[in-house]
Formats: structure tokens, sequence, C-alpha cells
């Protein structure tokens, strides 16, 4: 038996019905933008596999640095110890951030990140005395599969079978020009409720949604409603983070930053599995006491895994450099010119770029489920000509790693437009 089929034996993939589930390709290398699988054949991961890997596949400087702190230091417990990269990481995280972000959590992955976030700002109300239990976020929202980020969340498919479990979200629309005055006076209705701790949302961008984009203006507004109100904003980062959006992070359109932020999956350059909430001071203080059950009792096995740390801290120092960010700007401008070709297809809604990420909506007599006949149809397409895109219903998406070629991209487009054409 090869690969694929030996895994189909015993492991358990992520959001597949496995009855009706295909062999999947078995990848055995990868380098820059491209895999190859067990028989040989190449693909180009359009989507960074899952939005993580920027800088390419086996980059060898992430490598190093792995290497190296792998035969330093591996692991250490960060309850009641500390060690140097962690320490690093958190200065160098401070320069890039907004300047109200002033303490961080590590953990393991974005769904972790939000779980932090959520319990922080609810905990915090607790420790004051104040009675505040419930959270805001949009529709169509997703942070993360864990109960408080799964609550958050609007797809409802994922969250159906646990919907008595969870905590007691408020979803709102995303604001768009026809509605932002609607949102905003729901917003202020909610908020002056005083039962909301927390307002979460995906800043700009809403992935998983099908890369839905809103302006950062009315994000702007929407947050000084919440300081207004004294309810926490945090922007999961996770997705949009790390240059996604043309900008380290999203939050770095806004006038009005975020009090929480949640961050992973580039963190590490798509290495090792990490994730870090950020914080103001002022949510730090309110856990700062001389009563210990006021603490933050939270904690993960590989907090600030100092491995990870290492890759952390050299896939930020390449999103620095001079090449990366000319990289950034070549794939925008690659997408523009591209979107300027395909919106005028007859087949096609709606396009949309930001930064690296582009998007396009296939028209529909109907709408598309999620992992319905069109996306599938699409998915199976891409695959088979060599091309890793994950449609969401009848969107699809772009977001490559930042050193993918012009030449690789040209072929993403054409294979794209050809699938248009074949619908």
């Amino acid at each position: 038996m090869n690969l694929s089929e030996r895994d189909k034996l015993h492991n358990w993939h992520p959001y597949t019905q496995h009855k009706t589930a295909a062999n999947f390709p078995a990848i055995v290398k990868g380098e820059g933008a491209l895999l190859w699988d067990e028989n040989g054949k190449e693909y180009i991961d359009a989507i960074a596999s899952w939005w993580v890997n920027p800088y390419g596949h086996s980059n060898k400087i992430i490598a190093d640095a792995i290497y190296e702190q792998l035969t330093t230091l591996e692991h250490v417990l960060f309850g009641g110890f500390t060690h140097d990269k962690a320490v690093l990481l958190a200065e160098k995280l401070l320069t890039i951030l907004p300047n109200n972000q002033k303490k961080l959590f590590y953990s393991d992955n974005g769904s972790t990140a939000v779980e932090v976030a959520l319990k922080c700002a609810l905990q915090y109300n607790y420790n004051k005395g104040i009675k505040k239990t419930k959270i805001i976020a949009f529709k169509d929202a997703f942070h993360g599969d864990t109960f408080g980020a799964m609550a958050s969340s609007g797809i409802t498919f994922f969250t159906e079978a646990f919907k008595g479990s969870l905590l007691e979200v408020v979803r709102i629309p995303v604001p768009i020009k026809e509605n932002e005055e609607q949102i905003l006076q729901t917003l202020k209705d909610l908020v002056k409720t005083n039962e909301y701790a927390a307002f979460i949302f995906e800043p700009l961008v809403q992935g998983a949604a099908g890369m839905v984009m809103y302006s950062s203006e009315i994000l702007d507004k929407m947050i000084a409603i919440c300081n207004q109100n004294n309810v926490f904003t945090i922007a999961d980062e996770v997705m949009t983070g790390f240059g996604k959006t043309g900008k380290t992070f999203a939050s770095d359109y806004l006038d009005n930053k975020p009090d929480m932020m949640c961050l992973s999956k580039a963190l590490t350059g798509g290495t090792i599995p990490m994730a870090i909430t950020t914080f103001t001071q002022e949510i730090f203080d309110g856990f700062y006491d001389d009563d210990t059950n006021k603490a933050f009792f939270h904690g993960h096995t590989f907090t600030a895994n100092p491995t990870a740390c290492a890759a952390a801290l050299a896939s930020i120092n390449l999103l620095q450099t001079e090449a990366i960010q000319n990289n950034i700007t070549r794939v925008h401008e690659r997408h523009l010119a591209f979107e300027l070709k395909i919106k005028s297809h007859p087949k096609v809604k709606t396009t949309r770029v930001l930064g690296v990420i582009f998007a396009l909506e296939i028209k529909t007599e109907t709408q598309e489920s999620y992992y319905g006949t069109m996306r599938n149809k699409l998915y199976n397409f891409f695959i088979e000509n060599g091309v890793i895109l994950r449609p969401v219903g009848n969107i699809v998406y772009i977001l490559p790693p930042y050193i993918i070629s012009d030449q690789q991209l040209e072929k993403v487009y054409t294979i794209v437009e050809k699938a248009v054409d074949m619908i």
C-alpha cells in the first residue's frame, strides 16, 4: 500500500467526512511555494498551507534557528521558569505591535489564543466584581474550534451540535456601506446594557467566511463605541497577522487599537504550532493582586516553547527584510492586475483584494453550501491541475506564500480562470 492508502486506515482528518472522501495526496517534500507528493506530482501551495507559511517551505533560515535551539534547549516549562527566547520574542513583538499592547500570553494555536482572550475579558470583570458574561461577534465569523472560540464563531454547521453548551454570544452583521449606520446603532444599544465583556472580530477580513472584507473606518467607529462603554475589543489576527493585508497587522490600518490581539499561523513561519495573545497594561493589572485567586489560571504544557519562540523570532526577522516586503508588494500588484482581468468575466459576481489576499465570487442561482457540489468540483479541479486552493462554497481565494514566483502566480491565475470557465 502507498502512503495515501495507509493513511486512510488510521488517521482522522479535520473537516472531513471520511465516508465520501477520496484518498488524500501524501506530501513528502516541500520547497519554496511548491510541494511534491509520493508519486512525484508537483503542487503550487497557493494558500500557504492554511495561511501559515509566508516564507516558503523548508526555509533554511527558520530551519537553522530551530536546529540551533533544539541543540541548546528544546523545551522548559514556563510555569515558574523563563528562558531567553521567550524574553527576546516578547521584546521583538512589542516593537511591531500597536503601542497599547504591553503584555503577552503564550499558548498553542489560534483557537487557544482566542480562548485566552475571551477568558481574560470575562475574568477581568469578575475580578472587579462586575457581572459581564456575554460576548459580541460578527455573523459568519470564524475564531476556532475550542468552546469559547467556537461560541464566538458564526458558521452554524461547525457549531450546531454544541449550541446548548456555549457562551452567550450576540452576533451582528458585518458592516457594509448599506448598513453601517444600522450596525453602529445596534452596537450602541448592546453595549449600553452593561452585559457584554468583549467584542471580538477578524479585522478587515473574515477568512473562513470567504475573505469577506470591510472598511477600517467603520471598525474604528465600532472600537470607539466599545471604548466609551468599557467593553474590551479583541482583534483576531490569527489569519491577518504578519503581512497578509499589506501591513504587519490589519490593526495597523486602525486609529483606535484593540485591547487584545490573537496571533498564530504565520507567527512561526508555518513550522511549529504556537500562539500568542497580547494585552494592554490595564487588562494585566486587573489580575495583578495580593489575592492569588485573581491570577489567570490558564496554561498549556508547551507554553512559550523555546524552539517555537526561536522559529518565531526568525520568522519576524524575515518579515522585516526588504526582500519580503518587496514580495508582499509584488504579489499585491499581481493580484490587482489579475482582478482587473477577471472581474468582467460573465461568471464572476465580485472580486476583492487586500494585501496578498485575492478572492472572487462565482455567480450562482442558489446559495452554495460551504462544502457543496460546486466547491468540491472546484477543489478537485485545482488539485488535478497541481494547485492547492480550498474554495469556500462559490468563493475562490488565493493567499500564497510571499516568495511565490511570478511564473507560479501566473499558473495559479490561469487555473482559476479555467475553473471559472468550467463551472
